[in-house]
């Protein structure tokens, strides 16, 4: 209860001493930078692997073999990053340095007892584990899929310890080494297959992601160190410890429900012809690439103002701030799906076809992201919908429709898997990426009430117009200048003139339509150009 109040009381202290305004938006900025990065070099590690590996089952082996680890990173250590950082920055703002090196220290050094011990229990039962995730894979890679399972599961450790530390130096307001972290994981994963590809063929991959783990621990420390104390303690008594607990429980359970998704989805892709779990991956990155750069950034922006809204009783702004949110994310998702859509072929093609990634590859793949590519706007506002249940000190709700939601993609995945294949999971992720965002959307609105005046339906309608057009536009410039054998640099351009004409063609449709979230997005960036100058010439430290 001490500690509760400690960190109630440290917030309210926190607002009164908040950074300036530039300091926020050079913080920001250097985020959005580094999420870039990180995106990019992602973009080039499926690029190199794809150059490599192609869609063999060696590939599907090592997605098998990653998802094992992730599962326990996923849940346990990204729920304690939300977990820690209201409880260090409680202990900061109230100047109880010390105590926060204390607790930060028992948390290290809990992981890394109870964290090993699993990692060793998991590395003798990785034969077992490999058949529950991926039980239609032969014997064969079975074996190869544990072997390299275990080779990746020491990492837990150093991935969860580098969580701490990033809540650590966020509730510090430091950004820069935390954000890294993507863009360390990639970087190592793309030398480690360059270099070691011709000695260790796919363990290449194996040992340039294990050494990517460690990577997100180890740029973080230089900071770390300069900033924070380390004490050799484990205190099971302290008070932070019984404040986590509490914190961490409905986190945990909506981690797990998204890691719960992703071994589900792999567990039907493995009883496809091998390639299928390759395929899988290839092509929800392509898609996640407008979620995770314009979606999320929506959702981390207004998260603050909602909280600040809500905390204010003010439901009137809370709602305003919600629904402009939600218009933006839909202004930028849709026409996003619908290129995605119209231009699958061309974009898979000039990403990923060269070395072991054949052109049946690219029929398959671009596929399987047309279908997943239908889900985005469910993905996007789903995203944005549950910060404002979080923003409203409502956890349970976004938990218990992300359950449900799960269960009815696992009854559409068992009906569609056996006659569409991966098509048929695509869909599935789809329609349950839809109906979680549906469903979100009913209670927010039955919760905060309709925005009045609120033009939702013909905006919504516009944006879906202006979109099939600037669909059917890129499409027919693709079409009438592709051709097949054409070299590298001609398909490129083919597709970066089908992009350009295309989103022309949507600027056009949405003047003359008069999309409302068009105008505000101009302003937005009109907004930000003129703080820029201001946010350059501060001293933010980050």
């Amino acid at each position: 209860m001490e500690t509760a109040e400690r960190t109630a009381r440290g917030s309210a202290e926190a607002l009164e001493t908040r950074p300036s305004t530039p300091s926020v938006t050079s913080s920001t900025v250097a985020v959005m930078l580094a999420t870039l990065l990180s995106m990019v070099l992602g973009f080039g590690r499926e690029v190199v692997n794809a150059r490599y590996f192609g869609e063999r089952w060696e590939l599907d082996a090592f997605l098998v073999a990653a998802i094992i680890p992730t599962l326990v990173f996923g849940v346990f250590s990204g729920a304690l990053v939300s977990a820690l950082v209201p409880i260090f920055s409680g202990y900061f703002a109230a100047g109880e340095d010390e105590e926060a090196w204390r607790f930060s220290s028992t948390v290290i050094n809990g992981i890394l007892i109870v964290l090993s011990v699993c990692a060793a229990i998991a590395w003798i039962a990785a034969p077992w584990l490999v058949h529950v995730v991926a039980k239609g894979f032969p014997a064969p890679e079975a074996g190869v899929t544990t072997r390299m399972t275990r080779i990746l599961l020491p990492a837990i450790v150093a991935t969860s310890i580098a969580g701490v530390l990033q809540a650590l130096l966020n509730a510090q307001r430091s950004y820069r080494a935390a954000a890294l972290q993507g863009a360390a994981l990639n970087l190592c994963t793309i030398v480690g297959v360059l270099v070691l590809f011709k000695a260790y063929g796919i363990y290449a991959l194996v040992f340039g992601t294990a050494a990517g783990l460690f990577a997100q621990l180890l740029v973080q420390l230089p900071n770390y160190l300069r900033r924070c104390k380390y004490r050799f303690v484990l205190d099971l008594r302290h008070p932070g410890l019984r404040t986590l607990g509490l914190i961490l429980g409905p986190i945990v359970v909506g981690s797990a429900v998204g890691q719960v998704n992703l071994l589900f989805d792999k567990f039907f892709a493995s009883t496809l012809e091998p390639g299928n779990i390759a395929t899988m991956q290839y092509a929800t990155k392509v898609v996640g690439f407008p979620q995770q750069l314009f979606a999320v950034a929506i959702a981390t922006v207004i998260f603050p103002i909602l909280s600040a809204q809500y905390a204010s009783s003010n439901p009137a702004g809370l709602r305003t701030t919600a629904f402009n949110g939600l218009r933006m994310t839909a202004l930028i998702t849709i026409p996003a799906a619908f290129g995605l859509i119209a231009l699958a072929r061309p974009l898979i093609s000039v990403l990923f076809e060269r070395g072991e990634f054949t052109p049946g590859d690219v029929v398959r793949t671009a596929g399987a992201m047309q279908f997943y590519a239908v889900g985005l706007l469910g993905i996007a506002a789903s995203i944005v919908l549950t910060r404002c249940f979080f923003a409203m000190h409502d956890s349970k709700t976004p938990v218990l429709v992300a359950t449900a939601v799960v269960a009815l993609n696992v009854v559409c995945s068992a009906i569609t898997v056996g006659p569409f294949g991966v098509n048929g999971l695509a869909a599935s992720n789809s329609i349950s990426s839809l109906a979680e965002a549906l469903i979100l959307g009913y209670l927010f609105r039955h919760r905060i009430g309709a925005l009045d005046g609120e033009p939702v339906s013909s905006s919504f309608v516009s944006t879906l117009t202006a979109s099939a057009v600037m669909a059917a536009t890129a499409s027919g410039v693709s079409t009438l200048l592709w051709h097949v054998r054409a070299p590298f640099w001609q398909h490129a351009a083919i597709l970066c003139a089908a992009i350009v004409s295309g989103a022309a063609t949507f600027l056009a449709a949405a003047v003359f339509l008069r999309i409302p979230e068009l105008a505000s997005l101009v302003d937005l960036m009109r907004a930000y150009l003129r703080r820029r100058p201001a946010a350059g010439s501060s001293a933010a430290e980050t």
